[in-house]
């Protein structure tokens, strides 16, 4: 097994726990692009260029979300250690990988609210399934808002029917664009219904159902293989909380912050009870993603697009090990 360095005064039992919350986070196709070099007084995260998707995220917009969601991560497994996490994001430029540097900031309890975050890291899933028709509540809605205020972003719900069949024209439409280029569908299957045994990527298990016309709003939410056309006896819900995350920042940045953001906003949602999945082809094609800013009045590009409501349980995704996830020195040029 390959030696865990220590690093800010934990033990390598404790190094192995942070990364492996780290790793949890969510990601594209689940990818998990990130790699950590740990240095004795420093976390590095680096984005990882051989885990990129070239073709549906030419600029890696959606691998930096990715690694924002681990440095959330990151940040609140130290926290549950007593550790407070003084980050900083995108530290050098002439390593336009190295998406954060985390180091000790001194000793501090964590608070009631980072121990229940924590809790949830290991119950969230991605679930591409069908929910419940029960609504989201409003103090459900309030703690999902919040979770995204406290990492400097923003949750805008889709409000009124014609809002929400506008985004939902909007993903039939990316959905078209994208299921009509050979590359895009040669790079779905390379990271979806993955098999058994494999640890990264989507396995068919996991997947949901393959589209029907009916499934308005899981259009990507499925993997190729041998997925079953609906979950017997569950029909997807008519009329689903769809939620829009945008930064208040711009650039390299804003992707960080959004997916930090966004993994508070998730385990909010898993702490809560409640399951979310992606809409993401609509933030993936220009033409879409600038419509969708332009109904939901953000002044800033939409990163996130979230279907959130109850569901049933679902299987978790593999995750690599921790051993992978550690970078010595790389063999691929920065």
């Amino acid at each position: 097994m390959t030696d865990i360095p220590p690093t800010l005064g934990l033990t390598r039992e404790q190094v192995e726990r942070v990364l492996a919350d780290a790793g949890r986070a969510p990601s594209l196709h689940n990818s998990q692009p990130w790699l950590f070099r740990l240095r004795p007084d420093a976390i590095e995260l680096h984005a990882d260029p051989r885990r990129r998707l070239p073709v549906v995220d030419p600029d890696d917009r959606e691998q930096r979300i990715a690694c924002g969601a681990a440095l959330f991560t990151l940040r609140l497994a130290l926290q549950g250690l007593g550790i407070r996490p003084i980050v900083t994001v995108l530290p050098d430029r002439s390593q336009p990988r190295l998406i954060a540097t985390v180091r000790h900031g001194g000793a501090k309890a964590a608070t009631p609210e980072q121990l229940r975050l924590l809790r949830a890291v290991a119950k969230r899933r991605t679930n591409r399934h069908p929910f419940a028709e029960t609504a989201v509540t409003r103090p459900e809605l309030y703690a999902l808002r919040r979770a995204a205020l406290d990492e400097g972003a923003w949750l805008h719900v889709v409000e009124g029917p014609e809002d929400r069949a506008e985004v939902q024209r909007l993903a039939v439409a990316a959905h078209r664009v994208q299921t009509d280029d050979p590359e895009f569908v040669a790079e779905l299957r390379t990271w979806t219904g993955t098999a058994a045994g494999r640890r990264d990527g989507v396995p068919a298990a996991a997947g949901g159902p393959q589209p029907a016309p009916q499934d308005r709003w899981v259009l990507r939410d499925f993997s190729a293989g041998d997925a079953p056309d609906r979950v017997p006896g569950k029909e997807f819900e008519d009329d689903p909380l769809i939620a829009v995350l945008t930064s208040h920042l711009s650039g390299e940045r804003a992707d960080v912050q959004a997916g930090q953001a966004l993994q508070r906003v998730l385990l909010a949602a898993t702490a809560e009870g409640l399951a979310a999945s992606f809409l993401s082809q609509i933030v993936e094609v220009p033409g879409p993603r600038d419509r969708l800013r332009r109904l939901i009045g953000a002044t800033r590009p939409p990163q996130v697009v979230l279907r959130i409501g109850r569901g049933w349980p679902v299987l978790a995704t593999p995750r690599l090990p921790v051993a992978e996830l550690i970078m010595t020195e790389p063999s691929w040029a920065p």
